[in-house]
Formats: structure tokens, sequence, C-alpha cells
């Protein structure tokens, strides 16, 4: 499984709860946003993208996001979720987000998001700052390529 996740600097383990089910006993389809948002919101923390905006008014908001599901997920299971940069812009980077379920040993869906830096203090769209571009370079180059 380790195989699976090898190229995601950022790798998160959650719990399959039984409430993310639905009437078709498998987890919601839209579960699984959260989930990429959980690992997402890692990778934020490790970036230290939180300071970023307390120092320079500048963070970055989700413009899009997609999902391929490849398995159900029931309940009991475990998933390991796990996030990278794939492509940086002037203004904007793509991350692309990989469920695996412990149970089947499989990739469970896979999605890119598009995020998009925004300066909070003058309320439009800004240049990523040179300092997150060299933390994301540092990140990812932690991956196990």
């Amino acid at each position: 499984m380790d195989d699976l996740l090898k190229d995601f600097p950022v790798v998160v383990e959650l719990p399959v709860v039984w409430g993310e089910m639905d009437a078709r006993q498998h987890v919601n389809n839209a579960v699984y946003f959260r989930y990429f948002e959980s690992a997402r919101t890692l990778y934020f923390e490790k970036l230290g993208v939180w300071k970023m905006i307390g120092d320079t008014g500048v963070g970055v908001i989700l413009a899009s996001i997609n999902c391929r599901f490849r398995i159900p997920l029931t309940f009991p299971d475990k998933i390991s979720v796990g996030v990278r940069v794939i492509n940086i812009q002037e203004d904007r980077f793509t991350v692309e987000h990989r469920i695996v379920s412990h149970h089947h040993q499989k990739i469970a869906a896979e999605g890119d998001g598009l995020l998009v830096a925004y300066d909070y203090n003058a309320l439009k769209k800004a240049a990523l700052p040179d300092a997150f571009r060299q933390r994301i370079q540092e990140l990812e180059n932690t991956s196990q390529h």
C-alpha cells in the first residue's frame, strides 16, 4: 500500500466512520471531499499557510475540485489520504489527492483541486509569494519519489 502513496509528501490516516455512509451502505460521495480537505489542511499546516496569511495577508482559496471514484468505501475501514502539488503557476497551483483503502489495499478515489492565491486585505487575487513557492518545493522534495 505504501507504493500507492510514495510520491505524496503529506499523508493523513483517517477512519471510515459509520455516520459517513448513506442509504446504499457506502460512504456518501460528498464525504470524499472532506477527506481531501483533511489532507490539504495538513499540507497547509506543514507549509505554514496560516502564518503567511498573518504576515502578508495572502493565502489561498479553493477555486475548483473534482473526484474520480474508483471503488466504494464502507465501514469499517481506514483510509490514507495523500496530497501533493502537481503544477505551480504565478497565482495558482494544482494539488492531486489520492485516497487508499486499507481494507482493499487499493485506490478508492483520486481528485485534483485548483487553489488560487488571494490577498485577504485587498480582497482580490494575488501572486503566490516567493516564500510560499519555496516551501512547496521543499515539502515536495520530502516525498519518497
